[in-house]
């Protein structure tokens, strides 16, 4: 008797094991995939807007005298929609008036340059500015700490004779300087 009930058990022990050791399995199963991307610091100056690229000043001097105007103005250009996805700085730089046909050394009395100051404006609270007279120009720069996107209102003013306000613009069909302006990420 003692056999036969160790046998049921080890029977009842086999019939039950494979239930009892089984993985339960699903009618449903998942997995998960990462998404990654990345987005470079990008920086545009935007679009000039309205009259061009160009401060048209036309003439430089009093017809009368022949100084240097103390009047000259030519509206500010806009750069529209500029951005930059980081933290940025903006810079200007200018180059002064020169006379591009008269290259000799004016004679006494007379300068074939006009300095002036270039600046823009709109993306940082302090404007960045470059004086073409001045010998270091520390305000040219200024950074932004975030992204940001706006107009940036570029201008001149303040122009003066180069060597001082003695000395008359040299007779010259064309005097031209440059500004440039750039925005750049800073990582």
């Amino acid at each position: 008797m003692l056999r036969k009930l160790l046998i049921w058990g080890a029977a009842a022990v086999l019939i039950c094991a494979p239930s009892a050791f089984a993985q339960t399995a699903t009618d449903t199963d998942s997995k998960s995939f990462a998404v990654t991307g990345n987005v470079p610091a990008l920086c545009s100056g935007g679009t000039l807007t309205g009259e061009g690229g160009t401060f048209d000043l036309g003439v430089l001097v009093d017809t009368t005298t022949g100084f240097l105007r103390t009047d000259l103005s030519a509206p500010a250009r806009v750069l529209g929609g500029a951005f930059c996805s980081a933290r940025s700085t903006i810079t200007v730089n200018a180059t002064r008036l020169a006379a591009v046909n008269y290259t000799a050394v004016p004679p006494a009395g007379f300068s074939r340059q006009v300095d002036y100051t270039a600046t823009a404006s709109g993306w940082t609270p302090t404007a960045a500015s470059f004086a073409t007279a001045a010998a270091s120009n520390p305000a040219a720069s200024q950074t932004r700490d975030n992204a940001f996107t706006g107009d940036i209102a570029v201008s001149v003013s303040d122009f003066a004779t180069t060597g001082g306000t003695a000395l008359r613009p040299v007779a010259d069909t064309a005097y031209r300087g440059l500004v440039t302006v750039t925005l750049s990420a800073v990582q």
